[in-house]
């Protein structure tokens, strides 16, 4: 291999001579891509086109050792490290750019235990990965809606899915981690080993080490469930979804309802004029007992005059996929996110302008519905932050221009700016673009300091930062005793004094 530079933690640059990078790769079960190699640019790549970054080198690791191997030299050297699972993430955080990046992309074996009903899932597997295993046996855990979202990323950031009101959110069915930390030790964590670590990791993004493996508990679902679309006209959006919410309200736990807003696919269901147009499409999920579904969805279908209703029996796996053909890799794509404790009036008529104003046919506003399993534990029981919330809004930006950009990223912050005055506290930190990093305090709110200590305690010099980053932070008043054990030390002297920069 060539000499390579690469992009420091300190913003600037250093070389990795010849000698250094063979003697690393030839410790390596993986293999390393560069700049200079001719698939580069196949690698290059994550589902977020705006996320043009381009890292030095990445390591495609195969194994524990693998990845600890890498951050050893990361820390040693003070390189920039990114790590990718399925590369899915919005903010495009999977890529160091000029840096180092761990790559899981090959990583995605998923191995079912399912007499004991846990899943032992490796970094790199996708949402599809999961379901294709678990379904045999008619188990899964909660998990997003996209069946190509990675499932690390995911799981690091919270995870929402069809199933979270039922079940909770994807972290709430995590048994236990293998990871390596910033020091490049492999460690286990749950709620019984490294219990703070644990409790980190789960909502705390990629702060606190590099996950090599997840253990999920899994739960009997399907592999039918009822569910499908419902699209109405868009007659009158606030009105529709006023009824909208006297349904949500009342929902049992086993039925999700989300509502899309943007212009009408070329669905097979739905006739040619309808397509291009604006419409209101209820997405549902049912997972109670299938004698139970329709009097469960009467009060939703007794909702206005929809134009299609495909709701029904489906394949769990399949459902999963359906909106897969609207998210495919390679656009350029924008979020912005709240949290709403309530679908007040005023904000159902924002959503409303919002939806009539899309600046183009594959923008959407989403909106989750949460609540259920959710809401049962506090706020605290993990480090995701916003359980009260019922709901939550992507903003969702999508299209193919680069010259285009500036006015898909208004509309996003103007949708944001304008729902963001009946927002409550937290936010999803999955759906939070690479320009909000002003917003991570608010984002954990009274979880932050505690997230901030541990950092300060797991990775104090911030090696893994290329993320909705939690700065190290010791609390004062342990800041305070610590300089107070300083200067009083067994020899009387000042060791604040030689020890500068040490918290």
């Amino acid at each position: 291999m060539q000499e390579l530079t690469i992009r420091t933690t300190d913003g600037g640059e250093t070389t990795l001579s010849t000698s250094e990078l063979n003697t690393f790769v030839s410790g390596l079960k993986g293999s390393v891509t560069t700049q200079a190699d001719p698939d580069y640019e196949k690698v290059r790549p994550v589902w977020n086109a705006t996320a043009e970054r381009m890292p030095a080198m990445f390591v495609h690791c195969v194994g524990e050792q693998d990845v600890q191997r890498t951050i050893r030299l990361v820390r040693e050297r003070g390189l920039l490290l990114g790590v990718r699972g399925g590369g899915h993430n919005i903010a495009g955080n999977a890529l160091a750019n000029g840096g180092v990046v761990i790559d899981f992309s090959a990583q995605r074996g998923v191995e079912v235990d399912a007499d004991k009903r846990h899943a032992r899932v490796q970094p790199g597997a996708l949402l599809q990965d999961v379901d294709r295993e678990t379904q045999r046996y008619g188990l899964a855990t909660p998990l997003g809606i996209n069946s190509t979202t990675g499932v690390a990323g995911l799981t690091l950031g919270g995870g929402i899915g069809w199933l979270s009101r039922r079940f909770g959110l994807t972290v709430d069915n995590l048994h236990s981690v293998r990871m390596v930390t910033a020091d490049g030790d492999a460690v286990r964590a749950s709620e019984n080993e490294n219990a703070e670590l644990f409790w980190a990791i789960r909502g705390g993004g990629g702060n606190f080490g590099v996950v090599t493996s997840f253990d999920f508990r899994l739960h009997p679902v399907g592999p039918e469930v009822v569910a499908g679309l419902i699209v109405h006209p868009a007659d009158d959006i606030a009105a529709l979804l006023q009824q909208y919410r006297e349904v949500a309200e009342a929902c049992p736990n086993e039925l999700t309802v989300s509502v899309v807003l943007r212009k009408a696919p070329p669905l097979p269901f739905l006739d040619e004029s309808v397509h291009g147009q604006l419409v209101v499409i209820l997405a549902v999920c049912y997972t109670g007992a299938p004698g139970d579904a329709e009097r469960a969805l009467a009060p939703l279908r007794a909702i206005g005059k929809p134009h299609a209703d495909v709701v029904g029996p489906a394949k769990f796996a399949e459902f999963q996929q359906m909106f897969d053909p609207l998210l495919t890799k390679g656009a350029r794509n924008y979020w912005k996110t709240n949290n709403f404790a309530s679908l007040e009036d005023g904000l159902l008529s924002e959503l409303a302008i919002a939806a009539e104003s899309l600046p183009g046919p594959e923008c959407e506003l989403f909106v989750v519905q949460l609540g259920g399993a959710v809401s049962l534990l506090p706020d605290d029981a993990t480090a995701y932050m916003g359980r009260s919330a019922p709901f939550t809004m992507n903003a969702h930006a999508r299209w193919q221009k680069p010259e285009e950009d500036d006015v898909y990223v208004r509309w996003a912050r103007e949708v944001a700016k304008n729902t963001g005055r009946y927002a409550s506290e937290g936010a999803y930190v999955n759906f939070m673009t690479q320009d909000e990093s002003d917003r991570v305090r608010s984002a954990y709110g009274k979880n932050f300091e505690r997230l901030a200590t541990i950092k300060a305690r797991v990775d104090p010099n911030n090696v893994f930062r290329v993320n909705q980053n939690v700065l190290p932070q010791v609390p004062d008043a342990q800041r305070a005793a610590r300089t107070d054990d300083r200067r009083t030390s067994a020899t009387g002297r000042d060791q604040s004094l030689e020890a500068p920069g040490t918290p």
